[in-house]
């Protein structure tokens, strides 16, 4: 089983083929499709970040305490913000 298989037989990671928004055709809404796939892809990764920075970070008293939040809340913001997206303008466009 592949991570991102083919539309018809779907994997884990659904294939990033961006649906046509109705009254937007051409460039500008496939940039937009990928667009708020790469939106999903880097909140992911900052999510990941967010993680690691809190295994590696110092754990004493003296130490930055509330920066692996802010990355991990940004990445599931991200997570969030474009995954709606993604569900809206598919119900609209489908």
């Amino acid at each position: 089983m592949f991570i991102a298989d083919d539309p018809k037989n779907s994997g884990l990671i659904p294939a990033a083929k961006p649906t046509k928004i109705p009254g937007m055709d051409g460039t500008v809404s496939t940039l937009f499709g990928y667009g708020l796939w790469i939106l999903l892809l880097a909140g992911v990764v900052a999510a990941g970040v967010g993680v690691w920075k809190l295994a590696m970070s110092d754990k004493s008293r003296h130490g930055g305490g509330s920066e692996p939040f802010k990355w991990m809340g940004s990445g599931v913001a991200a997570v969030l913000l474009a995954g709606s997206l993604i569900s809206i303008l598919n119900g609209i466009a489908g």
